[in-house]
């Protein structure tokens, strides 16, 4: 069984920026009723050097958020370790998180994907838009096939 760590990070004061705690929440409420799956769920406001060691004895890894350049309701893609402008900042991207794991371990990460959500306002206190609600309910459906298969060959067969 594929162990799995789902990273949901955001801030749901900042409208639609919510979509990627939202959708961890849901899969949480799910997962409850599959203890068989071999799933850890890390819910941030933003990813941070401490979450490469939520890497440790993992076989993959996902990462969810909200994003505005989705062309659709949502993507899906492979995240690789890189030393991109967020590793010298308070906040990384998931390629400087697998990064990071990569230089305090001497190892590779497990592989990693981002499955990000379209959302079209995130300003202080608004509410999650419209439009961002119907894109959770898709990557919610798309995220539930991930969760059931769990095999990295499923994961990379589903690429965007």
């Amino acid at each position: 069984m594929t162990r799995l760590v789902l990273f949901g990070y955001g801030n749901p004061s900042r409208g639609d920026d919510a979509l990627g705690p939202l959708l961890l929440e849901r899969a949480e409420a799910w997962l409850a009723e599959r203890p068989q799956l071999a799933v850890e769920t890390v819910a941030d406001f933003q990813l941070q050097i401490e979450h490469a060691l939520d890497l440790e004895g993992r076989d993959l890894a996902l990462f969810l958020d909200a994003d505005l350049a989705c062309a659709g309701a949502f993507a899906f893609r492979r995240a690789e370790p890189a030393l991109d402008a967020s590793y010298t900042t308070h906040e990384l991207s998931p390629g400087a998180v697998l990064q990071v794991r990569r230089e305090v371990t001497g190892q590779d990460p497990p592989p990693a994907y981002i499955l990000s959500v379209r959302g079209e306002q995130f300003g202080l206190g608004e509410p999650l838009s419209p439009g961002a609600g119907r894109n959770l309910e898709e990557a919610w459906a798309f995220l539930q096939q991930l969760l059931l298969d769990g095999r990295p060959s499923f994961f990379e067969e589903r690429i965007s």
